[in-house]
């Protein structure tokens, strides 16, 4: 197959594609890639047959194309193309919640030399490094990836790059709902199920437990369709806080030891840290004195190992409901141990401390 020819089938199945043919699409692509010697013909079929599977959730998938892309690029010698590459490789392992993989293979993307695709896939390289990050509960360093996506979001006019970073972010009501609105148009199944949750969590806050349970539900299905086992894990602490609320304590805990598993399979020590605080709750009213000491323990475990405390007064952020303040650094203090401090930099790391956020 010849370059022109390669480029007819090429669009051919993106015209499918885009038409919610997908196995059609996915049929002619594959074509494409067994008979076409044209590399840069190879090369693009096989950025479509990434997107196409991450698209659909079949994460394992999408990195076998990765994996035969970076080959790809390597023999074509092209920085564009290794950039394109590696970024679908950084995605590959963080959709599989490899995400010390994910963060190496960002860092390589930031490390090749200019290049006239980094101004467009810089905002996805930022934003897959810091849902790693945030992964890994590094959170300041997941808050200064999760800017500089934004700020290339802005400055592209990315709608979809913006959504994203608004969804791992964590977004209010009407941010959703366009979120899902895009998700479906897209047929886009990681985006619905992130959205199905964010709804799910909303109905539980305002009390509306009927309603929460079958979102619970139908998020919890396309995460464990597409092997998304940190959404799962902030579903079943969904279901769990659910059970709480109508006191059915040990369909909690049920809940609770099920997620404890997948978050310490993966090491998201924030999921671990506030299922142990759940875990206290409860034992502490059942009144079982052995199992709360336990939870107690490792929740102070957790707060030491995620850095989760005033680096000025020394107290775990979260125990009270003070307003914290987040400098451009991405360190974060309470309010009132910054003001009380007075200096106009940093006390972790001295940098300037120039028109801080709140969080």
């Amino acid at each position: 197959m010849g370059q022109d020819q390669t480029k007819q089938q090429i669009e051919k199945g993106l015209q499918l594609y885009q038409s919610n043919q997908t196995e059609k699409a996915l049929q002619v692509w594959m074509k494409v890639l067994e008979k076409s010697a044209d590399l840069v013909g190879r090369f693009r079929v096989l950025g479509c047959l990434v997107t196409a599977h991450s698209e659909m959730g079949r994460y394992k998938e999408m990195l076998k194309f990765a994996v035969v892309q970076i080959d790809t690029a390597r023999e074509l010698e092209d920085a564009d193309f290794l950039l394109e590459s590696y970024l679908n490789l950084a995605r590959s392992n963080e959709k599989l919640c490899e995400f010390h993989k994910t963060i190496s293979y960002c860092k390589t993307c930031l490390g090749l030399p200019g290049t006239r695709a980094g101004a467009q896939l810089g905002g996805q390289v930022s934003l897959s490094m810091g849902n790693a990050f945030l992964g890994l509960s590094l959170f300041q360093k997941a808050l200064e990836s999760f800017e500089k996506a934004l700020r290339y979001a802005h400055n592209n006019d990315d709608a979809m790059l913006e959504c994203r970073v608004c969804c791992s972010l964590g977004s209010f009501y009407a941010q959703v709902k366009e979120s899902m609105k895009i998700a479906l148009q897209h047929g886009d199944r990681p985006l619905q199920a992130l959205c199905l949750l964010c709804f799910a969590d909303i109905h539980r806050s305002r009390g509306d437990l009927e309603t929460a349970f079958p979102r619970y539900d139908s998020a919890m299905s396309i995460m464990t369709e597409i092997g998304n086992r940190l959404g799962q894990v902030h579903v079943l602490l969904g279901v769990a806080k659910c059970w709480v609320a109508r006191k059915a304590l040990d369909k909690a805990l049920d809940a609770i030891e099920r997620a404890q598993d997948l978050a310490e399979e993966v090491g998201n020590k924030l999921s671990q840290l506030k299922l142990h605080c759940l875990s206290e709750s409860i034992y502490r009213s059942k009144g079982l004195q052995r199992e709360l000491r336990t939870h107690v323990v490792r929740f102070h475990e957790c707060v030491e190992e995620t850095e989760l405390y005033c680096g000025l007064c020394g107290e775990s952020i979260g125990e009270r409901n003070s307003r914290l303040q987040a400098l451009p650094c991405s360190h974060i203090f309470h309010l009132r141990c910054l003001q009380n401090n007075g200096t106009r930099s940093c006390p972790n790391c001295r940098r300037s401390s120039m028109k801080p956020g709140f969080v």
